[in-house]
């Protein structure tokens, strides 16, 4: 979850790539600021970010040990948040850095810079990177722009669309690719969450009964809707997690690979994906799906990177990430074996009311040893 850029409170509406991936669709970029830009102008949350040392140590060892990319050299830090990757770049030898924050934590982030001595290198530009100025263009574009599951707040379009302002055609992006993981989990949380529901029924049932009997009003007509909306809530809304290692039960694999010096948005605004996984744990419960992602600090092949660095949000014992994990729960849960195959379709899209939120549609298949196979499975996933 990082900085951002791509709205200002001062503009009203922008055009920009809709959530269904069919076009274009007008967002207010008042709401948009409002609803979640204002977030990371509190230092609370920039805390919470800076605290974060798997974040933390990627970024200073991908700066710090390729100097190569920042000595001499002009940077653009796209949503610089309080300024670390701006002032990291500088004092790795950059020559020149353009430090480009949406928030009111850019004044935060100038007097960061100020009071470490930085003030004649970083400059501090407050606004959206789709609408400032910059009076050249850059060797390198760093930022911190992945959200939950990777692309989840979809800041990667301000990135996206930096690159394409200002980046020179030798320079390197930071982080250069990024890839989306899906694998078969178990967990207790899918026994809660439909605990929780069927809870959540039973209330309302309970109220239904008494308005009828006090009031002589008769509810029941908003049970199904009701139920709807409950379901939403408990069932079909992905959750952020720490995963435990132990928790994955077959192999991970791949939903989609970024490279970030050549993707598009058209590219990002749909992931679609058919995967196999296999079941690694013996007479288990398949409870449902956990998704993470990496990010890799490569350079490009013409200016690799002396030293290769990976940010990974993989499930750990150690290393847990402000990311966490998300997790797409299955009701009800399926008994699985060691040898089982999997078979996922994968389908993300942006939701239409908020293009920062997705839609997961998530199908599977479970292929027994023996060759026998369970009936197809379909689920709808929100990432809110």
């Amino acid at each position: 979850m990082g900085s951002n850029v791509n709205g200002n409170a001062g503009d009203n509406v922008t055009s920009t790539s809709n959530g269904n991936g069919n076009g274009t669709a007008t967002v207010d970029k008042g709401v948009d600021f409002a609803n979640y830009f204002c977030t990371y102008a509190f230092l609370y949350h920039q805390k919470e970010m800076l605290s974060d040392r798997v974040r933390m140590n990627a970024y200073f060892n991908s700066v710090f040990n390729n100097k190569h990319h920042f000595i001499g050299k002009t940077v653009l830090d796209v949503g610089t948040g309080s300024g670390i990757l701006a002032i990291w770049s500088a004092q790795a030898g950059a020559k020149k850095v353009y430090a480009v924050e949406a928030t009111k934590m850019a004044e935060h982030a100038r007097e960061l810079v100020k009071a470490n001595n930085l003030q004649d290198v970083v400059e501090v530009i407050e606004g959206s990177v789709e609408d400032i100025t910059l009076p050249e263009k850059v060797d390198v574009i760093i930022s911190e722009w992945m959200g939950y599951f990777l692309l989840r707040e979809s800041m990667f379009d301000s990135v996206i669309c930096a690159r394409d302002r200002w980046l020179k055609p030798t320079g390197v992006m930071y982080p250069s690719h990024a890839r989306m993981w899906l694998a078969p989990i178990r967990s207790e949380v899918a026994d809660q969450k439909m605990g929780d529901y069927q809870g959540s029924m039973d209330d309302w049932h309970e109220f239904v009964t008494e308005t009828k009997s006090f009031y002589g009003v008769d509810m029941s007509v908003l049970t199904k809707p009701f139920s709807e909306e409950q379901k939403k809530y408990y069932l079909q809304t992905s959750l952020w997690n720490n995963l435990d290692p132990n928790q994955v039960v077959g192999t991970p694999a791949v939903l989609k690979e970024i490279d970030c010096l050549t993707v598009t948005v058209d590219d990002i605004i749909q992931v679609k994906a058919n995967i196999l996984s296999t079941v690694t744990k013996e007479d288990t419960w398949l409870c449902g799906f956990g998704g993470w992602f990496d990010v890799h600090f490569n350079g490009r092949p013409e200016n690799p990177a002396e030293c290769d660095v990976e940010l990974t949000t993989a499930p750990s014992i150690e290393y847990g990430t402000h990311w966490g994990q998300q997790v797409f729960l299955l009701h009800p849960p399926a008994r699985v074996n060691k040898g089982n195959e999997i078979l996922i379709n994968f389908l993300m899209n942006r939701s239409e009311q908020n293009h920062r939120l997705m839609n997961v549609d998530l199908g599977y298949e479970i292929k027994f040893s023996a060759g026998k196979m369970l009936p197809p499975v379909k689920n709808k996933f929100y990432i809110e």
